[in-house]
């Protein structure tokens, strides 16, 4: 796993000391398609009408915010993270629904703070890249997922993929090392950690290898779905 000189991966000191301008550098670095794609994920979490669902790693609360938007009122939302700050400016989005509507948690992934069973959906948007991708706790962070969900529950991720042209995957990894490492860190003033980000976004796991990752895992009737020419994707798997 890469890490900086104190031992810790970028996205630990990113996502700790939140950048003022986080939420419009990934709409600037996505060309603001990321709004899209979350509000897709959404409504795939909401498919089945779930009476609870989960935010995992819900950073500034994007995802949670459109669950929000398309849930019924009687299903209760909760969404979960490690970082303080970033749970700080996701209070302030989530506000406008109300001080009960959506619960908002400090936790660990690997070790989260709800009882076996508890949810009927669990979503992901962008999180399930730094879960994984060359993490010694990837099959941990996967088990707690499975853990809290009910059986037949969902979970859906939406994240970076490999594009299957290779000319196009070409371009994608010239975007990722070339405009988003170097503007991302501009902008935010973390260029290790928008160089770890790129990095991890060239060299991470096509669509077939997320979901055979998630059917080692336990989980089935794997469904995705691909954007961008391959290098985004919703993937859908059943416990």
């Amino acid at each position: 796993m890469f890490r900086d000189e104190k031992g810790f991966r970028p996205t630990q000191q990113m996502f700790t000391e939140v950048p003022p301008k986080y939420d419009i550098l990934n709409r600037i670095l996505t060309l603001n398609l990321d709004e899209g794609w979350r509000k897709k994920a959404a409504s795939k979490v909401l498919e089945e009408n779930p009476a609870q669902v989960l935010d995992l790693c819900c950073g500034t609360a994007d995802l949670t915010m459109h669950i929000a938007r398309s849930a019924g009122e009687q299903t209760g939302i909760y969404g979960l993270d490690f970082s303080h700050t970033m749970l700080e400016r996701a209070r302030e989005k989530v506000a406008v629904f109300g001080p009960d509507r959506i619960k908002l948690i400090q936790g660990d992934a690997g070790n989260m703070p709800f009882d076996d069973g508890t949810f009927d959906a669990v979503g992901i948007s962008f999180g399930f890249r730094n879960l994984t991708f060359e993490n010694p706790d990837a099959a941990l962070h996967i088990s707690e997922v499975l853990r809290v969900l009910k059986p037949g529950g969902r979970f859906v991720i939406l994240e970076t993929s490999q594009p299957k042209n290779r000319i196009v995957r070409w371009g994608y990894h010239f975007y990722q090392k070339y405009i988003t490492a170097p503007i991302g860190g501009l902008i935010s003033g973390n260029r290790a950690a928008y160089s770890y980000l790129a990095r991890s976004a060239v060299h991470y796991y096509s669509v077939p290898e997320i979901s055979e990752l998630l059917l080692k895992a336990g989980f089935s009737k794997i469904q995705s779905r691909s954007f961008l020419l391959g290098a985004t994707a919703i993937v859908t798997a059943i416990k």
